[in-house]
């Protein structure tokens, strides 16, 4: 389960986040390509952009689920 003490820093603020236990694998990032970005320095995804809309919210569910680690949490 993502720890939001954890969260990375680059994350935008709002319900959902990625932590430290991010693995790079990019699931997260295919699921939901408009939310989540890659910090290319340190190798890890971040959200970009809270979703909007309801079809981005499925998708950034679907990326928390897919989530091999568990890295991607909500506040809410």
């Amino acid at each position: 389960m993502a720890d939001p003490t954890k969260k990375w820093s680059d994350n935008v603020p709002g319900k959902y986040y990625v932590d430290d236990q991010c693995i790079d694998c990019d699931a997260c990032r295919t699921e939901a390509p408009d939310n989540f970005r890659r910090n290319d320095d340190h190798g890890y995804s971040y959200v970009y952009k809270q979703p909007t809309t309801p079809d981005e919210l499925e998708k950034c569910t679907t990326a928390m689920e897919a989530c091999p680690v568990e890295a991607i949490g909500t506040d809410g």
